[in-house]
């Protein structure tokens, strides 16, 4: 019986012209349901998805001939993984190929809090020239605290040093001496972070651990002028202890590419003058796309054959 596989969400073709030149048939559906995927998911070897599909413990189960799950991207929360171990899968992604595209997303969105350029942008197409109250200021001289130093986090490290600033780290995992050196770092506790840092940059998973984990009593221990940055999952925030700081000025701003709900429902958070807001856009890049694509193709052939 010939090795087939679901892509369940837009990938790259190169990708998916990988998996058939490896001798796989594809199919693919990047519209599916969960109800569809339920029904159809016992066909099928493995399965490639992105963020939008959810493989839940009742599509693993129905999944009699899965083997292996693949994620074109980074974070596995849309995968039940404890299921997925249960009956033997392997589950797959490549977030090295993303590392780049989020890192530069999350510089990007630093300096457009630090300089106020979306708020510059449409008032001047209001025909509005604001350029009194427009006073930012400088990353220079500026300390990134930087919580998980993961491919994008190391990577984002990089390029806020080279801008000269100053490089905080919290990190569950041992780094190397070379790279601390490297970076000119210090790794403290979280609690002393929040303190020092005049941006918090978040590149951690969401699992239960973090969940949540910058709430109210982080809020509190941060800088009154400081900024808050998420790339990595909108849940690693508690959204609406964000809302309260913001609104009562315990922090100075939060840039955003990620919230509980996607899109989100309820818009007074990002529609504070002092949120930058994209919607989740961080491996939204030609590059990113194509490498995750292909390496994801290329992780699932070796784990299949």
């Amino acid at each position: 019986m010939k090795t087939k596989i679901l892509v369940c969400d837009p990938v790259h073709e190169e990708g998916i012209e990988k998996l058939k030149q490896a001798g796989f048939e594809v199919d693919v559906n990047p519209t599916i349901t969960p109800e569809q995927l339920t029904k159809i998911v016992s066909n099928y070897d493995a399965l490639i998805v992105r963020s939008r599909t959810k493989v839940t413990k009742e599509i693993i189960e129905a999944g009699r001939r899965l083997r292996a799950i693949g994620r074109a991207g980074a974070g596995l929360d849309n995968i039940d993984l404890e299921t997925a171990k249960q009956r033997g899968i392997t589950v797959l992604s490549t977030p090295e190929a993303l590392a780049e595209a989020v890192a530069e997303l999350t510089i990007g969105l630093i300096i457009s809090l630090a300089r106020s350029i979306p708020l510059a942008d449409r008032t001047l197409k209001e025909g509005k020239w604001i350029k009194k109250k427009l006073m930012g200021w400088q990353l220079e001289g500026k300390t990134l605290g930087t919580i998980g130093l993961g491919n994008v986090g190391e990577r984002v490290a990089k390029i806020a040093k080279a801008l000269g600033m100053k490089i905080l780290i919290t990190e569950i995992i041992p780094l190397s001496p070379e790279l601390l050196k490297e970076l000119e770092t210090e790794v403290v506790p979280l609690k002393e972070l929040l303190q020092r840092s005049d941006v918090v940059t978040l590149h951690v998973p969401l699992t239960s651990q973090t969940y949540h984990m910058i709430g109210a009593k982080e809020f509190q221990l941060m800088k009154k002028e400081a900024f808050l940055v998420n790339t990595s999952r909108g849940a690693i925030v508690d959204e609406k202890a964000l809302l309260t700081a913001l609104k009562s000025g315990k922090i100075g701003g939060a840039a955003l590419d990620v919230y509980e709900v996607e899109p989100p429902r309820d818009l007074e958070l990002i529609k504070l003058p002092n949120v930058v807001c994209t919607a989740h856009i961080g491996a939204q890049t030609k590059e990113a796309q194509n490498a995750a694509a292909s390496m994801i193709a290329e992780k699932i052939i070796n784990s299949l054959k």
